[in-house]
């Protein structure tokens, strides 16, 4: 019998819009909790989420039968909506998002890094954050485009 074979790891990183400090820490496990399970509903098993006031950093395994552009519109999307009734009523995502594959041997340095945000914070902005993961993995980011 014929099978597809993929484990697929991805560290998606994506903000709220303008970087508004919405993610307050009364607020984060429930959302943390809620883009878990919309990952998990599609099919696409959480293994950590986490992040700060302004961003959110999930580590998933991607399903073989759902592409990245719709999983990451699937979990903003429904994040969206549950968040403007239990967070902020103008509560937004950016429109664009930072997606990195990670091996499953990676993976522990990632968990860690992700439940780090706090601490991680202190000394970075999301912007110099999100500069210094494409920097790392030679990636071009393209500013004009990427921040809104």
């Amino acid at each position: 019998m014929p099978q597809s074979l993929t484990r697929i790891g991805v560290h998606l990183v994506f903000s709220t819009k303008h970087r508004e400090p919405l993610i307050t820490p009364e607020v984060r496990p429930a959302l943390f909790a809620y883009l878990a399970g919309t990952l998990n509903a599609i099919d696409c098993p959480a293994i950590e989420v986490g992040g700060a006031a302004d961003h959110v950093h999930l580590l998933f395994v991607l399903s073989n039968t759902v592409a990245l552009s719709r999983a990451v519109e699937e979990v903003k999307k429904e994040s969206s909506k549950w968040a403007k009734g239990n967070v902020h009523p103008r509560f937004y995502w950016q429109g664009g998002y930072g997606a990195f594959a990670v091996s499953a041997s990676n993976e522990p340095q990632v968990i860690a890094y992700i439940q780090n945000q706090e601490e991680h914070h202190r000394k970075m902005t999301f912007q110099d954050e999100v500069r210094a993961l494409m920097q790392k993995r030679g990636s071009p980011l393209d500013e004009r485009y990427f921040w809104d």
